[in-house]
């Protein structure tokens, strides 16, 4: 057959297609830990997460979760933190421990062949950690440096400031760091956060690679045999931001000659039947370059390089945030802009064709998700640590494939009154 190079092929748009999320193993190893996994991907590489409810929200002195995440894997009774990055070395794997808002990981990347060799370093070190004390001392010195630095950038400090104002700092989604929350640390606080909430019995395992009952069984031999407890966790409810003024104004460099601006309002998480849609609204507001944000401000005005909106969602809440920096002599004009595009989206629905064009991005990003292990891996455990099923996902792409113009403007007009927004502008 003789193929025919003058007809171009048939250009689909994405949301003709149909998205299935590909289906994950769950069982329990034997002392009742809970694994999924996938078998996914031609390469000899895995990736393993394992997941413990050790974010800030927990946190009962301020900077412990990030703390404690950077310090876990610099020693434990048996091997120095020297060692343990000469082992990883060796083997040419990396192991990534980070805190969140609500919760902190450890993510192993390596060679599927090498797992016999890695896991029992890394059930060490989720049991074992012993923070020693010139260790916690040098992580101190360096994070307060990290944040003296970062605080001469007007972005990190919008930053700040911003979710301050939407959470109250004394919320764990509003609070920051400072340097006399880092000087107050000591080991006893990072021992007893760990000793919490990195026991092995809060932890769930996930998955993903060129992995199968070999991977599992091994999985099992290290971490299924100890016997687990759980300890009691404390729930903590946290009061509302006082009334604040909605404005704010930060002079942080008298020189500087940029301004970094954050707009932003409170917003439900991903169990509201609003949070969906939204993602949508967003993308179409600010959230990929095609955005209007970035036609107006960016492409017209030529007032920034770029500007954004985006959802960011927890479990205990969440927010939607516009973001830019501009130059000093524009953040007003700027602003005006930002609100004055949530007012045409209230005022008038999206054509059809541009909102075609955002539901392609958004579904078109999905493809490129479904084909990869630990992309699908990360929506699975997003799901999971929501308490979702996949037909939460199902859900989801029926919304984005049939939303319409007027849901969209109705959606607007719940969530774009001005009067719902706190401004923070930090030059």
């Amino acid at each position: 057959m003789v193929l025919d190079r003058k007809t171009p092929p048939v250009i689909h748009d994405a949301v003709e297609f149909d998205y299935k999320l590909p289906p994950i193993n769950t069982q329990q190893l034997d002392n009742g830990l809970p694994l999924y996994w996938l078998d996914a991907g031609v390469e000899d590489v895995v990736q393993i997460d394992w997941i413990f409810p050790a974010g800030l929200w927990y946190e009962q002195k301020a900077s412990v979760a990030h703390a404690v995440a950077g310090l876990l894997k610099n020693g434990t009774s048996k091997h120095t933190s020297e060692q343990i990055s000469e082992a990883l070395e060796f083997y040419g794997a990396q192991l990534k421990v980070s805190a969140g808002n609500d919760f902190s990981s450890l993510a192993l990347y390596s060679l599927t062949k090498h797992l016999p060799d890695l896991l029992p370093m890394v059930f060490e070190i989720i049991t074992d950690a012993t923070f020693p004390e010139q260790e916690v001392e040098i992580h101190k010195h360096n994070a307060i440096q990290r944040l003296l630095v970062n605080l001469r950038q007007c972005e990190f400090v919008a930053n700040q400031k911003i979710d301050a104002l939407l959470f109250g700092e004394s919320h764990p989604y509003g609070r920051y760091s400072k340097k006399e929350n880092i000087e107050a640390l000591v080991r006893e606080d990072l021992v007893s956060f760990y000793k919490t909430h990195f026991n092995l019995a809060n932890t769930k395992i996930f998955m993903a690679g060129k992995v199968g009952e070999k991977e599992v069984k091994c999985i099992n031999d290290v971490f299924g045999k100890q016997a687990i407890e759980k300890p009691v966790i404390k729930e903590e409810i946290f009061p509302a931001p006082p009334v604040s003024d909605r404005i704010l104004r930060v002079n942080n460099d008298p020189n500087g000659v940029q301004g970094a601006i954050r707009i932003g309002r409170v917003f439900p998480n991903r169990h509201h039947p609003d949070y969906t849609p939204m993602v949508v609204l967003n993308a179409l507001f600010g959230g990929y370059f095609g955005s209007r944000l970035m036609s107006n401000i960016r492409e017209d005005k030529g007032y920034t390089y770029g500007i954004y909106s985006s959802v960011s969602p927890d479990l205990n809440g969440g927010s939607l945030v516009i973001h830019s920096e501009t130059g000093r002599d524009v953040v007003e004009l700027a602003i005006k802009e930002v609100y004055h595009e949530m007012d045409v989206l209230c005022r008038e629905p999206a054509s059809e064709e541009e909102l075609l064009l955002v539901k392609n991005y958004l579904l078109g990003g999905l493809l490129g998700d479904l084909e990869g292990p630990f992309s699908i891996l990360q929506r699975w455990r997003t799901l999971m640590l929501n308490g979702f099923t996949e037909e939460h996902f199902n859900s989801n792409i029926n919304i984005y494939k049939t939303i319409t113009p007027k849901e969209l403007q109705l959606l607007a007009q719940k969530y774009f009154d001005p009067k719902d927004f706190y401004e923070v502008v930090v030059v």
